[in-house]
């Protein structure tokens, strides 16, 4: 495939942004738009610019993502969502992405390790609900940057843990440059499991966002990570 097949645009550019940017033109695909806050407030530019693209990535704002992925379905380019924060109109943008015939890929982490992580939970969970003496705590770090607290990826492996039939803590911390750090404890009067992940670098998410972009071109509906790996598993 060549890199002319493989056009991205992408919306803020922020450290995830500029991350992304970088390993996409590493990997030879082009990235025919570079979007940030000014840029995208001159609507007609952005469409034209998106109308280039065949995919849009999104790492802006909680405030921002719902606007930018408006445009993009206006513009006709499938969107994938970096962005967190903005869950709470996750079924108002559903019902747009339908009513458009769009493309949505929204996740609060693109690390394959967390998608294992979420799964691991998913099954501690399960086994948990009929076991007494057991509580679960989750501790949520990330940069001192990070606008939402919990963290969205906090609260996937919250509600991984649903099957447990237990209130989950989550205690959140916001401190120097961690771009992010996740821990299940599960701790019983004689012992504790830990279930945990933590990202080296901002490259991570880049890698996953980039896989899950190439793999939303040409594909209508609201997808999730957990769609890419199940076809990547196939």
């Amino acid at each position: 495939m060549t890199a002319e097949t493989r056009r991205i645009a992408i919306l803020g550019m922020g450290k995830m942004g500029r991350e992304l940017d970088a390993l996409a033109r590493e990997r030879g695909v082009d990235v025919v738009a570079r979007l940030d806050v000014a840029y995208v407030a001159d609507r007609p530019g952005s469409l034209a610019a998106l109308r280039r693209a065949q995919v849009a990535i999104d790492f802006t704002t909680p405030q921002a993502a719902v606007a930018n992925i408006e445009l993009c379905l206006e513009a006709g380019c499938p969107v994938v969502v970096g962005t967190t924060g903005w869950y709470g109109e996750l079924a108002r943008v559903r019902g747009l992405v339908e009513k458009k015939k769009g493309a949505l890929l929204w996740a609060p982490n693109f690390s394959v390790g967390v998608a294992l992580v979420r799964a691991l939970c998913a099954r501690a969970g399960e086994l948990l609900r009929g076991l007494e003496g057991y509580d679960v705590h989750l501790t949520d770090v990330h940069h001192a940057q990070k606008k939402d607290a919990p963290s969205g990826t906090a609260l996937l492996l919250r509600d991984a843990l649903a099957a447990s039939g237990r209130e989950v803590p989550i205690t959140s911390i916001r401190t120097g440059s961690v771009p992010g750090r996740h821990e299940v404890s599960i701790d019983g009067p004689y012992e504790q499991v830990v279930i945990g992940h933590e990202a080296r670098s901002r490259r991570v998410f880049a890698d996953g966002a980039l896989r899950a972009a190439l793999w939303l071109r040409g594909r209508q509906g609201v997808f999730t990570m957990d769609d890419v790996l199940a076809w990547e598993a196939r």
